[in-house]
């Protein structure tokens, strides 16, 4: 059985600001992904973006290295999750974001879990990690994907 995202219904916004947030935040072309792009770009690396093919529609693929790239937003993804939940709790509509927060990072799992049965190498890198070094982490992936390529 797979857990799927809760339900809006029944919630409202905490404010209009929190609102006005939710209602920019992107589900691809973020600036964290932008950014890494432009950094492999930048090191001579051709890549396809968001394969609806594949399962989780990575955010970044090299094909013939059967590389996956996510840029994972670190709210929506549940980084430091300990620390994310005992804060969410406090907060306005706790169950709907522990629970929606849950339901993302499980499905992260799954979805990688699904591409390495497929032969994929998967990378996810966390939004603060791409946003501190682009060029890091643009040779980070760089390292593997020529590494996948010899094999």
């Amino acid at each position: 059985m797979t857990a799927s995202a809760p339900s809006y219904k029944g919630y409202k916004p905490s404010s209009p600001r929190a609102s006005s947030t939710l209602a920019r935040s992107r589900a691809t072309d973020t600036v964290c992904e932008r950014e890494l792009r432009s950094a492999l770009w930048e090191l001579g690396l051709k890549f396809r973006k968001h394969d609806r093919s594949l399962p989780g529609r990575p955010d970044i693929l090299f094909h013939r290295a059967k590389l996956a790239v996510f840029c994972d937003g670190d709210f929506w993804h549940g980084r430091g999750w300990r620390t994310r939940r005992r804060r969410l709790r406090r907060g306005a509509n706790s169950s709907y974001w522990l629970a929606k927060i849950k339901a993302n990072m499980d499905r992260d799992r799954r979805q990688t879990k699904l591409l390495r049965k497929l032969g994929w190498t998967v990378i996810r890198l966390w939004e603060r990690e791409i946003l501190r070094d682009p060029a890091g982490a643009a040779r980070g992936v760089a390292r593997l994907v020529r590494h996948r390529r010899k094999g």
